[in-house]
């Protein structure tokens, strides 16, 4: 193997576990209803993808959702913050770590509803089809499509 393709490839393991450390070192707190365990699955998804997660356990989701500007069509059964980021619903976690590398001008991303299949909706084979939408003062538009 030459030098170049070596430096490279070390290159790409340190550059791999710097975007891990960073993912790592990201709290995100996630307000969930007490009794929701679709909610809870979604936080331990964060968890095993690095993320350092707080949940607050509260009844009054609607409340917490008008707070934090959450179109009532955007809606689902948990919302989060992240670095000034409002995550709503089952919002895979790659798609948050490039919300976060990407940083665009944005209130937050939603997957609205609780499709099959997505994080902490995990129901064996079947998996719906789903949009990742960002949202914010510019209107909102696809994310990403799983």
């Amino acid at each position: 193997m030459s030098y170049l393709k070596s430096i490279a490839i070390a290159s790409a393991f340190f550059l791999a576990g710097l975007a891990h450390a960073s993912a790592a070192q990201q709290e995100i707190t996630v307000y969930k209803s007490p009794w929701c365990g679709c909610c809870t699955a979604w936080s331990e998804h964060m968890r095993e993808n690095g993320f350092k997660v707080t949940e607050i356990k509260r009844e009054d989701m609607d409340t917490i959702k008008r707070e934090l500007g959450v179109p009532e069509k955007l809606e689902s059964c948990h919302t989060a913050m992240i670095d000034g980021y409002v995550v709503e619903g089952h919002v895979p976690a790659d798609d948050v770590k490039k919300l976060l590398t990407e940083r665009p001008k944005a209130k937050g991303l939603s997957v609205p509803g609780m499709p099959m299949g997505s994080p902490g909706m995990e129901q064996g084979n079947q998996k719906d089809r789903y949009t990742v939408i960002i949202y914010g003062d510019e209107g909102m538009g696809a994310f990403a499509r799983h």
